[in-house]
């Protein structure tokens, strides 16, 4: 029985179920996965929401008995993935013919979710007679490390999980020793990685997915076990991650623990005192350099050109270079280095890799940028376009690769997200449509005589607009900017004015928020970007998402400004083939928060009077669903009264 048989109206399922009802979407999507998966190749799916897209490549992933690694955008779809959709699947389709083996199907995590018993024992032995929280902190992880199966730290709820001490215990690329380890046969790393080992399916999110690529390029040897097919969900995101992990930074919080860490490594050793001043050398020059980067506001990348680097930077560069240099000389001297001392002197070696490349500036394709953080401050050198690296360490010797998300095509197109990931070779493309009747359930909502959002009276309107949004719907809304700026502006205007309680992203952690949102029934939430994509609140409890701009890249931006140069060189239209498009796959997102199940009923609310006043307008919405069309206020008050 083939994939989408199974998911028919004459499978297991419909039997067992009362009531089900099976999608055509779904079964066109099962069915072009099972193939690919026989036949070998690429293939691109745009899978609108409510299809069940998940079910509709796990079945044939199941089935295939090939070695599948199941890449997701966020951990919680991993999680869903792993405790809802296969127990799911295993009741209801053992028939079907995969059974019930629950070791067939194994979670894998990057490094920083497993407790290190090496770093758990070391940090104990580095801290006697401590007292107070950091006791209270070891004293939980010593019982759990007792009792726990899988050392994920998400199953410890007893300590938050931005806790210091996370910092310290848990694993990492940098800190790992590997087989002479003398914890190595029981580490959680250790465990995990042979249970992925002899399971068919591997479930992880992009993250560690590309942080293995990356580590195959430059290692030749990586996390993930060897495979054969690659699935990506929320591929739209796979650019992005991809940038990250294909670049080389410096960050202050790396060099910070690399000196902390070789202090304490050092201090066992017979030249202890000169390893010592090694160590506070590395951490004063690195100090010294972060403090001479430039910087802007948290998360906003500056700019670092050549005449930069080698110019104000240079010389702390050198200085923090020589640190690294001579602290990796003085432990690969040591007749009496330990393990632990040999993996400091592979993390120096690697940082001065990653300084190197960063000295070369913005050559070969490449940008050199600083970003700060709460973390710290990071400087990086990225790939302008990763399509060449994807092409050769992704889908040239992969055999089969399928991608799929609800938002991949730019009107109707797949050729926007292919040009990005570097795919210029022959792939199967489908694109399935929403199962929902969006001119039913939704209504887009685009005044045509709001001022230009870059002028000074756009958040007089924008004020208004929401609070009467707001009063139409009676709450449920979420309220999405393009800056934080706006976010928190609008939010200080309309707060007192609004039918429910107003929630502000930054007031709690987006859980506790989103908590807060669905029980309220009646809130409106401020929020940005991050709240665009991987939000799911089904039912009335979101009944209005209202965006003030579109969501544009910012062009000072250095990434993007050098992706734009890249493509005007080549005698393109970087706002075209780039900008535009890129911009209309990020408003499909907020546009998908809305619209969750076939009950839900909404309004999209788009402030930006471009989307109907400039030609380019029409990329944008012949990208979203086919929902009603409203153009004024009164409008806005037909469609609720209708849905009420």
């Amino acid at each position: 029985m083939r994939a989408a048989e199974l998911l028919g109206p004459s499978g297991p399922i419909a039997r067992a179920l009362e009531g089900y009802e099976h999608r055509e979407g779904q079964l066109a999507m099962a069915e072009a996965v099972e193939r690919v998966l026989e036949r070998e190749g690429v293939l691109f799916v745009e899978a609108g929401t409510g299809i069940g897209k998940t079910l509709a490549y796990l079945v044939p992933a199941l089935r295939s008995g090939q070695k599948v690694i199941l890449s997701t955008g966020t951990r919680n779809l991993q999680d869903q993935i792993m405790k809802k959709d296969l127990p799911w699947l295993r009741e209801h389709l053992e028939p079907g013919g995969f059974g019930r083996d629950e070791s067939r199907t194994v979670c894998l995590k990057g490094l920083s979710n497993y407790v290190c018993l090496h770093r758990l024992v070391s940090h104990r032995l580095s801290l006697p007679g401590i007292e107070g929280e950091r006791e209270r902190q070891l004293a939980v992880l010593d019982a759990w490390v007792e009792r726990t199966q899988d050392g994920d730290r998400a199953e410890l709820r007893e300590l938050d999980e931005d806790a210091p001490i996370w910092s310290d215990v848990t694993s990492s690329t940098d800190t790992r020793i590997g087989p002479r380890c003398d914890y190595y046969e029981d580490c959680f790393v250790t465990r995990a990685r042979r249970r992925a080992e002899a399971a068919d399916i591997v479930v992880v999110n992009h993250h560690l997915f590309f942080a293995d690529l990356a580590l195959r390029r430059s290692r030749g040897v990586g996390v993930l076990p060897d495979y054969q097919v690659v699935i990506f969900d929320e591929a739209h995101q796979i650019e992005d991650v991809a940038t990250q992990f294909f670049s080389a930074q410096l960050s202050s919080t790396q060099l910070t623990r690399l000196a902390k860490d070789a202090t304490r490594t050092l201090s066992r050793m017979r030249a202890k005192q000169v390893g010592a001043r090694l160590a506070e050398s590395l951490a004063l020059r690195s100090q010294a350099f972060f403090e001479h980067v430039p910087r802007a506001a948290s998360g906003v990348r500056v700019d670092l050109p050549d005449e930069l680097l080698h110019g104000q930077l240079e010389a702390s560069l050198f200085a923090l270079d020589s640190a690294l240099e001579a602290l990796g000389a003085h432990i690969a001297n040591q007749d009496d280095a330990s393990e632990g001392a040999e993996q400091v002197g592979r993390r120096v070696a690697g940082q001065r890799g990653a300084l190197a490349q960063i000295l070369e500036g913005a050559r070969g394709g490449r940008i050199c940028y600083a970003q700060a953080s709460k973390r710290g401050v990071k400087v990086a050198s990225s790939p302008v376009h990763v399509g060449e690296l994807l092409r050769e360490e992704l889908f040239t010797p992969t055999p089969t690769v399928v991608l799929t998300s609800a938002t991949l095509t730019t009107s109707g197109k797949f050729s926007f997200i292919e040009s990005r990931l570097g795919v210029d070779f022959e792939v199967e493309e489908l694109c399935v449509p929403s199962s929902f009747d969006y001119p039913a359930q939704a209504g887009i909502y685009t005044p045509a005589d709001m001022p230009d959002p870059r002028s000074a009276s756009f958040l007089d309107r924008a004020e208004a607009e929401v609070k009467e949004l707001v009063a139409i719907s009676g709450g449920g809304a979420f309220v999405l900017s393009t800056s934080k700026r706006v976010m928190k502006e609008l939010h200080r205007r309309c707060a007192g004015d609004l039918p429910g309680p107003a929630l502000l992203q930054g007031q709690a952690p987006k859980a506790a928020l989103l908590e807060r949102f669905r029980a309220a029934g009646d809130a409106t939430l401020f929020a940005t970007a991050s709240f665009w994509e991987g939000v799911d609140v089904p039912g009335q409890a979101l009944r209005l998402v209202v965006i003030d701009k579109l969501p544009f890249a910012v062009p000072t931006d250095p990434l993007i400004a050098a992706r734009c140069n890249m493509l005007e060189q080549e005698g393109v239209s970087s706002f075209m083939k780039y900008l535009l498009p890129q911009a209309a796959l990020a408003l499909e997102q907020g546009f998908g928060r809305l619209i969750r199940s076939n009950s839900d009923r909404g309004v999209v609310a788009i402030l930006d009077s471009r989307i109907v006043t400039k030609g380019y307008g029409k990329t944008f919405l012949k990208s979203l669903p086919p929902a009603r069309r409203i153009h004024d206020l009164d409008g806005v008050r037909a469609f609720f009264h209708e849905a009420s």
